[in-house]
């Protein structure tokens, strides 16, 4: 029997592709993203420290076990040591000549910064020495030896880092040290022994002095970091599956501590990653190692000055990095390490960056050639098209502010958009204090273990660090405002923050600006981005509909030959207006109900209350008139494109005053011998409309058939709405849905009212226009009965929400409140059903409807109205049942575009 492989040397990843038959993304998933990367360039001639693999399998195994090591692991780990140091001509724990090495994870799907890393394994007192009898800098040496201290304690053994900064401060202090890269060898022997104190008085035992046995620890909390806290709520966020385990990688370490002249880390992006220009942007830091760049405690250098003090290296780090590039079509994410004038890369992978980035590298590689349209449309997410929609700034009430003097504070532009919320100094408070209301998170640098309060701010902003610090790297990916290294003063015990003689104190509103750096102290209002002028974006989704009208051709039972449109749901013509500049190329869903409210409610109300003939007839001519005029703007905005009226469909009760609280007020007005006429009809009407139920009461298709006037009455409303703007030039295409259709014989009485209200008009103002006629499916015995309903349908359109309501049996607004996040959290449900459909009973019965119905009319056009119309999950599965169009709201359209696209090219 062959034993199962755990380890890879860095130079052996065609053993992996032959494994894997050439699927890299397998490769990945089995090295870890890191691991792999790094093999790759070691394969194109990139010069990587050399190093090995251990597989993503073999961490599942090592939980699977109870965090022991599988069989053979520790023996293969050995061999691949030995072929190190054969590389290097170090050797591990030698005294004349030692290898020291990393240890890092690195998952098939990148979490930065979520995951444990221990450097200079192999430094002890011993090997220590003989560091500085090679380098004859002892202060270098012993700069990397208290890390390993520090970094060992931390992570492997599980000690607060605040056990170890605390000291570090204090010493600092004493000595009046402002900055570590001050500390000469004799400070950081004293620093050593302080934290070789912590490691005993926290753990009642010493540092290990072997290796060896530094290694092996290293791997194992390497690999238990996979389930700390921080790492798997990051997994929740981004949707990263929790099998997938991570790989570790034990690398050669190469050093930039090893002075001020010729010696250095950075990390770069290949593009910049907050708005996408094709330049090299990153930070540099002389005599350091990477962790002091990416945690932001010293505030980094610009790239660009590597050029000033080592021009040779940094025009190699140039070419290296458009290589790189060349090489994985995509922008990269590198890591690297200047030791004594040599450059090393230590990673690459795919960068994160700002939704803006993502639609200006896409828009622009595809335009270099690198990638083709279909490429860069799929490495566009959803939540990339949510982030464009973040909200900005009034430029005016910015300039206002700035004048009264509210500009708190400026730094690096880290992370865009605009964040108001109240100021908070822990992670822990953040968490706690946003269940009230919105937060910023304001802290002296972040570290791994703030995410759940980074993730739980609306913003943030650092005393320290720069554009590649923890916090930007972070907040960049999620889409979170966020201003970097604006050399305020915290002081987290009195809970304030000073810069400038001005101070804040824990609680005090903010809003940041992370487009352009600056933090006020005062609650700025916000305005929505406009889409329109965002280039790249509105580029990008023109492809996505290209690709969906011309190459989303499928086998419908000779129905639609193409992908998905996008609607939007709107109900005037400002709404529909936005939309149609958002993309939308209809209206699905126009709700006349909410043309009723406002002072029109007063209109209808006389409607219901009077038993006057008369009155109810001059009510019902009033709102005619208005609503003739909504639908004519409607039309008018929508000129060419379909809009979709739906009928009244809520019970007319939601047009009087509360029951409870209108018994009270009449009740009262009766103690006081006093009587409102209008109070007690109303609430005599109140009481003879009450239903136990009104969501299954008198309402869509039922109130039409009760109450003719207000079916006449919207029809001939619509119908004179499309005429007028006929007349006036404009191209009306509007489509009458008449809703919560259970039964054929209902659409039997209603039908044929409508159809013939709506050609009489037309008749009589000699005007031809086509008016489809439909239904909308939200009750499950419509599905079932579909072909019967196409008698008198032209159109099917679902509205999800009461579908899903009815087949399951939940009430959206009280399930949502209650149980429903008990039965997903307990997994009784795989999913919220109001928010992605559920594809094997809702699903089920669309998809029977969809068949069924087109059987009769082959051709007919079916839409979806819900809220489930603007979810990705939910389009897939539209797109994959044969639908004509979603509809959603005006600010979803765009990330339904997207998402039709993604359910025709995936």
């Amino acid at each position: 029997m062959t034993e199962q492989r755990w380890v890879y040397s860095f130079e052996d990843i065609n053993d992996a592709l032959e494994m894997y038959k050439g699927d890299w993304k397998k490769v990945t998933g089995l090295l870890g993203g890191k691991g792999a990367n790094l093999a790759r360039m070691c394969a194109i001639g990139i010069t990587v420290p050399s190093g090995f693999t251990i597989s993503t399998e073999c961490c599942n195994k090592y939980l699977e076990l109870g965090n022991e090591f599988p069989e053979g692991m520790w023996d293969q780990a050995l061999i691949a040591l030995k072929k190190v140091e054969e590389n290097t001509g170090k050797k591990i724990g030698d005294k004349k000549n030692p290898l020291l090495v990393s240890c890092r994870s690195g998952a098939a799907q990148s979490m930065p910064g979520m995951m444990d890393t221990v450097l200079n394994i192999g430094l002890n007192d011993e090997t220590a020495k003989a560091m500085v009898e090679l380098t004859n800098d002892e202060r270098f040496v012993y700069d990397s030896y208290r890390r390993l201290v520090q970094g060992f304690g931390a992570i492997v053994l599980g000690i607060d880092d605040e056990k170890f900064e605390h000291p570090l401060g204090n010493y600092k202090k004493e000595k009046g040290f402002k900055f570590d890269n001050e500390l000469k060898a004799d400070n950081w022997k004293e620093v050593l022994e302080l934290y070789n104190a912590v490691i005993k008085k926290e753990k009642g035992i010493e540092f290990p002095q072997d290796p060896m046995e530094q290694i092996k620890m290293s791997i194992k909390a390497v690999f238990s970091s996979w389930n700390v806290p921080r790492a798997i709520q990051y997994r929740e966020r981004t949707g990263i599956p929790h099998t997938l385990g991570t790989a570790v990688n034990l690398q050669t370490m190469v050093f930039g501590n090893m002075g001020e002249e010729h010696s250095g880390t950075g990390v770069a992006f290949t593009r910049n990653p907050s708005n996408g220009k094709k330049e090299i942007f990153g930070e540099f830091l002389f005599n350091a190692q990477g962790e002091d760049v990416v945690a932001g405690i010293r505030n980094a250098l610009p790239i660009s000055a590597l050029n000033d003090k080592l021009p040779k290296c940094y025009e190699q780090f140039i070419q290296e990095c458009a290589k790189l590039e060349n090489y994985f079509k995509e922008m990269q994410d590198v890591e690297f390490t200047i030791e004594q004038g040599k450059l090393y890369f230590l990673q690459t992978r795919n960068a994160k960056r700002t939704a803006v980035s993502r639609f200006k590298t896409m828009f622009d590689m595809v335009e270099e050639g690198l990638i083709d349209k279909k490429t860069a449309i799929k490495r566009i997410s959803p939540s990339d098209v949510d982030m464009m929609l973040h909200p900005q700034f009034d430029p005016n009430v910015l300039k206002l502010a700035q004048k009264q003097g509210k500009l708190f504070a400026t730094g690096v532009a880290a992370s865009p958009g605009a964040a108001v919320g109240k100021m908070y100094f822990s992670s822990k408070k953040c968490v706690e204090m946003a269940k009230e209301g919105p937060v910023i998170m304001c802290r002296p640098f972040t570290k791994p273990d703030d995410v759940d309060g980074m993730f739980a701010s609306k913003g943030l902003f650092t005393a320290e660090g720069g554009a590649t610090s923890h916090a930007a790297v972070v907040a960049r990916q999620f889409g979170i405002p966020c201003v970097v290294g604006c050399n305020v003063i915290i002081d987290e015990e009195k809970k304030t923050v000073t810069i400038n003689g001005i101070t804040l104190n824990e609680g005090d509103w903010v809003s940041i600006d992370g487009t352009t750096g600056s933090i006020y102290s005062a609650k700025i209002p916000t305005i929505q981005v406009k889409l329109e002028e965002q280039k790249h974006f509105m580029s990008i989704l023109q492809w996505c509909d290209e690709f969906c009208s011309k190459e989303g051709i499928r086998d419908i039972k000779n129905g639609p030959s193409r992908g998905l449109m996008v609607w939007a749901n709107a109900d005037t013509a400002e709404d529909a207006t936005r939309a149609r500049s958002f993309g939308a190329q209809g209206i699905g869903l126009c709700r006349t109900e909410h043309q009723f409210l406002g002072d029109r409610a007063g209109i209808l109300r006389e409607f219901i209350l009077t038993e006057d003939k008369d009155k109810k007839k001059e009510a019902l001519d009033k709102l005619e008139v208005l609503q003739t005029k909504d639908f004519e703007e409607l039309f008018i905005a929508m000129t060419d494109l379909p809009v979709v009226v739906r009928l009244i469909d809520p019970p007319l009760h939601e047009f009087l005053p509360d029951l409870l609280e209108l018994t009270r007020e009449v009740y009262e007005l009766r103690g006081k011998g006093e009587k409102n006429e209008e109070k007690e009809l109303m609430l005599k009407k109140a009481e003879q409309m009450h239903e136990s139920n009104p969501m299954l009461g008198l309402r869509g298709v039922r109130l039409s058939i009760v109450l003719r006037q207000l079916v006449a009455m919207q029809t001939t409303a619509i119908t004179q709405g499309a005429i007028n703007a006929k007349k006036k030039g404009f191209n009306p295409v509007p489509e009458i849905m008449i809703p919560l259709v259970g039964h054929p014989n209902e659409l039997k009485e209603i039908q044929p009212e409508v159809e013939e209200v709506s050609q009489n008009l037309l008749k009589k103002n000699n005007v031809e226009i086509e008016i489809k006629i439909g239904t909308m499916i939200e009750i499950p015995r419509a599905c079932l009965v579909a072909p019967q309903l196409t008698k008198y349908a032209k159109f099917f359109s679902f509205g999800t929400n009461d579908l899903t309501q009815m087949t399951f049996g939940y009430s959206r607004d009280d399930a949502e409140s209650g149980f429903l996040l008990k039965y997903v959290d307990n997994n009784i449900l795989p999913n919220n059903p109001f928010k992605s459909v559920d594809q094997i009973g809702v699903g089920r019965l669309i998809k029977m409807c969809v068949d069924e119905g087109r059987e009769s009319q082959p051709m007919m056009d079916v839409g979806v109205c819900g809220e489930h119309g603007g979810d990705p999950k939910s389009i897939k599965f539209f797109s994959e049942a044969g639908l004509t169009y979603v509809s959603c709201s005006a600010y979803r359209v765009p990330v339904a575009r997207l998402s039709a696209c993604h359910a025709i090219l995936d």
